[in-house]
């Protein structure tokens, strides 16, 4: 094979496009590589450049503007055994300039190319990132208010090891480009070329203004001594074996009964600090124990230990399709906080809904059944109070058993911790039943 282009999907650039140069030239660097077309990916965004992976008969991918790098490096890290090559234009470096110095920061086997034209090429000719100050564009005097990107500058401040200019028009474009696809790491080509359908519309530049443009800035090449490194890739590997192999997920045996069957629903309303979640997952370590498939939503704020904090538990005997809670059979109010996030549920419970209230929460009217549990008076501590009542709740032989709660405790604990817990569990409900 000579070609790794598509000939079925010829090139169909804008007259004079430097983008069709580029594709030429890629496509000779692959063949003198000795590349074959499953051995090559091309990766590319939106824009001219994005056409790329359409031209060339290799494997490919085509994603969002700007985020081309992020699925690369999936590519990359799946198959390393690919070369990964990815086209983006001065439009796509912008959007997605996070991702690039992601790439850099990572030095992960990547190529990107970038195809800069200086302008948004395929949807008017607006400004981009690298577009100079003084150019005449299609979105007005924007660009005059923006210094233009040096993508090279800030991809060897960000630690991309192999960082080159080069110029569409250059002799060595294809020996070039065959350097940074062969790096062992990120290189990242800054390939300067014309946009003969937008830009030179209203811009005077040739092939040697580019040139002498490019002679004027610094050279490149100490970024491969002050960011040499292990590619990214091989190096998570090689960390990735040293850690000890996970274990098999804990399979939970039946060893209790549910005190009733079908789908039960189960809401539990505190605030940051009272374990809420914690409870949460014993209600369903509990419900595993005996034989239930089991669902857990919990909602609390982005604050640390201040807020509500809400659990939302669905116990079912069949498979759970829908994870929405519609009739709770039992809902733990234990701070106003978490009862002021489902006020209009509340007022809705039927008389069929079991409530277990701490003392001094108010709730809305409703219909439901209520025990109020002093905690305070029985010297309880705040963050005690979700496992308590969920001991008053396995007293009433509702959703919950006693026997599902301890097999839940010893699931959940260490042994320490599990004592602790019980006996905590077992001195509340001895001294609640006595009121």
């Amino acid at each position: 094979m000579d070609s790794l282009l598509n000939s079925n999907r010829p090139p169909v650039f804008c007259p004079g496009c430097s983008h069709e140069q580029v594709l030429h030239a890629l496509d000779k660097a692959l063949m003198g590589m000795g590349l074959a077309a499953k051995d090559v990916v091309i990766v590319s965004d939106i824009g001219c450049s994005g056409l790329f992976d359409t031209f060339f008969n290799t494997h490919a991918f085509h994603g969002l503007h700007g985020r081309a790098l992020t699925y690369a490096t999936g590519i990359k890290m799946a198959r390393p055994d690919l070369k990964v090559i990815v086209t983006m234009g001065d439009g796509g470096l912008g959007i997605g300039g996070a991702h690039v110095l992601s790439s850099c920061r990572r030095n992960i086997d990547l190529t990107l190319l970038v195809l800069n034209n200086f302008n948004y090429g395929m949807t008017g000719g607006q400004c981009s990132s690298t577009t100079p100050q003084d150019a005449q564009v299609g979105s007005g005097f924007l660009n005059k208010l923006e210094k233009p990107l040096d993508i090279c500058q800030v991809a060897g401040a960000a630690g991309a090891p192999y960082v080159a200019r080069i110029s569409t028009y250059d002799k060595e474009l294809v020996e070039g480009l065959e350097s940074a696809i062969a790096f062992d790491g990120f290189s990242l080509v800054d390939i300067w070329g014309i946009c003969p359908g937008r830009y030179t519309r209203r811009n005077k530049i040739t092939p040697k203004n580019i040139e002498n443009d490019l002679a004027k800035l610094p050279d490149l090449g100490a970024y491969k001594i002050s960011n040499a490194r292990e590619e990214y890739g091989r190096a998570y590997r090689q960390e990735a074996a040293k850690l000890l192999p996970s274990g098999k997920p804990v399979r939970i045996e039946t060893s209790c009964i549910a005190p009733q069957p079908g789908r039960l629903e189960v809401v539990v309303l505190g605030s940051a600090g009272q374990r809420i979640i914690t409870a949460g997952e014993l209600l369903c370590l509990a419900g595993a124990a005996a034989g239930c498939h089991a669902a857990q939503k919990s909602d609390y704020p982005i604050t640390v230990m201040r807020g509500h904090s809400v659990s939302d538990i669905i116990l079912s005997d069949t498979e759970i399709e829908y994870t929405g809670i519609g009739n709770p059979a039992v809902v733990i109010a234990l701070a106003p906080e978490g009862v002021n996030r489902r006020k209009k549920m509340l007022t809705y419970l039927s008389p069929q809904t079991l409530v277990i209230k701490a003392s001094g929460v108010e709730l809305p009217p409703c219909q439901a059944s209520i025990i109020e549990v002093d905690f305070k008076a029985e010297k309880i501590k705040s963050q005690d109070w979700a496992l308590v009542a969920l001991a008053v709740l396995a007293q009433q032989n509702t959703v919950l058993t006693m026997d599902m709660l301890k097999a839940a405790l010893q699931l959940r604990f260490n042994a320490g911790q599990y004592e602790t817990a019980i006996a905590m569990v077992e001195k509340a409900v001895v001294s609640l039943c006595r009121k």
